[in-house]
């Protein structure tokens, strides 16, 4: 089972037109038939195709998806002209007899969801029930987690390009399993949204960051804290008015990153519990803007003061002819909203140039920081009180001085 992914829909959506975009994923059902001639190919959605076939063994898969690659590694012609397609693939697989086709799908589609935050194809191996009966054993052991203290934050600094300074962080919640040592996120944040026990984990991440933020300004570091909230909780009037509880009155500067896709599910209730939160002092951070369904008609409805553009047009900054374009036009229309904007995924000097000379205003990334433990947070902002330089390399400034030229 193969699950193929239009990251750059909306963008597509934007450029060919409604009814072209429509059709889009039927012209790369028709593409991909010739790659995989035995296979079953169907356009699951606007922006999602599935592919089941059976091979000989599991270098067979490795072919396909490989093939798929290939195909969209160059632009692809349509009517109008040639369209640049970017998609996540994630797969499953297993031997013949041994799993059922909702068993299948439900590890391609997690598969998917890892895929799209490593920006790489993954493959699930469905063995003997294993994976099945080890994402049961996570679903029943995280809610003890969180209760036992298993859960940490991590923080990873953003710095103001400008001002040469520190001057927010990312909350990143971490689980230490006491067998199983670290948890990737990519495992337990899916399961704790499907079994809602993200209300949970949520609220001990604000009841944390809050009193983290008490001991960093006893150590004399005054820094916004951002917080990710997951879609499912933006629809939740319990958790709203008990978050708002937790922050109202204890002091803390936060900042809260949502999705644009998790609005667009109940734009009227999110807009009106974001702009509950914008109303007690929260920052509200549009996340991972690009990789959805990005839409001006909801943009200008939020109460938002930060988007944060999607590492995939980051770290394709300076090997591509059109993701400057676009990170430059983001950056416009975000100044224009009266909104800062944030660069995920800045891992080179030379995107950090294209950045400040585009007029981006805060930069995250490895670059900067890893994400780290508070102790280590508060040793780093104590190296970097006097201010924040980066060295530039010669050949990076010269790339710089070519871009603000234009």
């Amino acid at each position: 089972m193969v699950l193929v992914s239009v990251a750059n829909y909306g963008l597509l959506r934007r450029h060919l037109g409604l009814a072209l975009a429509d059709s889009l994923a039927d012209l790369l059902v028709r593409r991909m038939a010739a790659l995989v001639p035995a296979a079953a190919i169907n356009a699951t959605g606007r922006d999602l195709i599935e592919l089941i076939f059976v091979g000989d063994d599991r270098a067979d898969l490795d072919d396909r998806i490989g093939a798929i690659e290939r195909l969209f590694a160059r632009p692809l012609p349509i009517d109008i002209g040639v369209v640049a397609v970017d998609v996540h693939i994630g797969a499953s697989a297993a031997p013949v007899g041994e799993a059922d086709d909702v068993r299948l799908i439900e590890e391609a589609e997690t598969a998917l969801i890892e895929a799209r935050s490593e920006r790489q194809p993954v493959i699930c191996d469905v063995a003997c029930g294993d994976v099945a009966h080890d994402r049961m054993s996570l679903a029943h052991d995280l809610p003890v987690a969180i209760r036992r203290g298993e859960m940490v934050l991590h923080y990873q600094p953003k710095l103001h390009v400008r001002q040469q300074r520190i001057s927010s962080v990312e909350a990143l919640v971490r689980w230490n399993h006491p067998t199983r040592g670290q948890v990737s996120p990519g495992d337990f944040i899916p399961l704790a949204e499907q079994s809602r026990d993200i209300v949970d984990l949520t609220l001990w991440t604000i009841r944390q960051v809050i009193e983290d933020q008490r001991l960093m300004a006893s150590r004399g570091v005054d820094c916004p804290i951002f917080i990710n909230i997951a879609g499912v909780l933006l629809t939740d009037t319990a958790f709203v008015r008990e978050a708002c509880g937790l922050i109202q009155g204890s002091g803390a500067r936060l900042g809260f990153e949502v999705t644009e896709t998790s609005v667009i599910r109940d734009p009227q209730c999110a807009i009106a519990h974001l702009q509950i939160f914008a109303g007690i002092g929260i920052t509200i951070a549009i996340d991972d803007y690009g990789a959805g369904l990005s839409s001006l008609a909801y943009l200008k409805q939020l109460p938002a003061r930060e988007l944060k553009i999607d590492k995939l047009f980051v770290t394709q900054l300076t090997s591509s002819n059109r993701d400057p374009l676009i990170v430059r036009s983001t950056i416009d229309l975000a100044h224009a909203l009266e909104m800062e904007v944030v660069a995920e995924g800045v891992e080179t000097h030379a995107a950090l140039a294209l950045l400040s000379v585009m007029g981006c205003d805060m930069v995250q990334g490895f670059l900067i920081s890893r994400p780290m433990p508070l102790d280590a947070l508060l040793a780093y902002l104590e190296e970097q009180r006097g201010g924040f330089e980066v060295p530039v390399p010669p050949s990076v400034q010269s790339l710089r001085n070519a871009w603000s030229r234009r």
